[in-house]
């Protein structure tokens, strides 16, 4: 489908203003929505054209700044030390709360935009991964796609360092679609299989995808984008919500 410019949309949450950009389709109609989490980049150039490939399949994509109460509207960290230095800083100085708030925020704001269907998925990449899984808690969010989500198998998210999210899976209702790269470092085999077992065993709704590719396999800048990897699964992940959102 053809799609709209992206548009700047600043939402209220309980740490002060939050900057999304919002894609979404030209024709007319009503759409699902999805809160596409970033790396810990914030929304850069390959997160961007991830949002306009969703909104090309015919939905409402809002891509949250992550970071919003500690850097400027509009800022994104580069793909370089520095850059992975002060994301991962953030990342651990940023509540868990706050995460949660936003994407609470985030949910609301796309189930009530006026070419809505009211229906929510939410997809999340690397960080973002993470931030889906927990948005996935929240019972108006129908469909998750999670890439490479880092920090589960640890419970490191956030302040403090001892995230809740293993032990909060039985709230995710929704259909879960969880892919990994084999040759990932920052979630091994062992990592992988820890989440594995707890989402079995909370019973929940769940797909379950490994894939030899390295970290960061979706994103088309650098050395270790797998083009025909991000292909099939971004594919997989626009069948889930279609079939799961409408």
């Amino acid at each position: 489908m053809i799609i709209r410019e992206p548009e700047s949309i600043d939402i209220a949450t309980a740490s002060g203003p939050m900057r999304m950009a919002v894609y979404r389709p030209v024709a007319p109609g009503r759409y699902a929505g999805i809160v596409l989490y970033s790396e810990i980049f914030q929304i850069t150039a390959p997160i961007r054209r991830t949002a306009a490939f969703l909104a090309g399949h015919g939905f409402i994509v809002a891509v949250p700044e992550v970071y919003h109460e500690f850097l400027p509207a509009g800022t994104v960290l580069a793909y370089d030390e520095a850059g992975a230095a002060q994301g991962n800083a953030l990342k651990t100085t940023k509540t868990v709360a706050g995460y949660d708030d936003d994407a609470a925020a985030a949910v609301a704001w796309l189930q009530a935009h006026e070419e809505g269907n009211g229906c929510v998925g939410a997809m999340g990449i690397c960080l973002g991964g993470h931030l889906a899984f927990r948005a996935a808690m929240l019972g108006d969010v129908a469909a998750t796609a999670c890439f490479y989500a880092t920090d589960i198998h640890k419970g490191s998210l956030g302040k403090g360092m001892a995230d809740d999210s293993l032990s909060r899976i039985p709230e995710i209702k929704g259909e879960l679609m969880m892919i990994w790269g084999r040759q990932d470092p920052h979630v091994p085999a062992e990592g992988r299989a820890t989440i594995y077992t707890t989402l079995t065993a909370a019973g929940a709704n769940f797909t379950w995808h490994e894939f030899n590719g390295a970290h960061a396999f979706l994103r088309d800048e650098g050395y270790r984008y797998d083009a025909e990897l991000a292909h099939l699964t971004l594919g997989m992940a626009v069948q889930l919500f279609r079939r799961r959102l409408g």
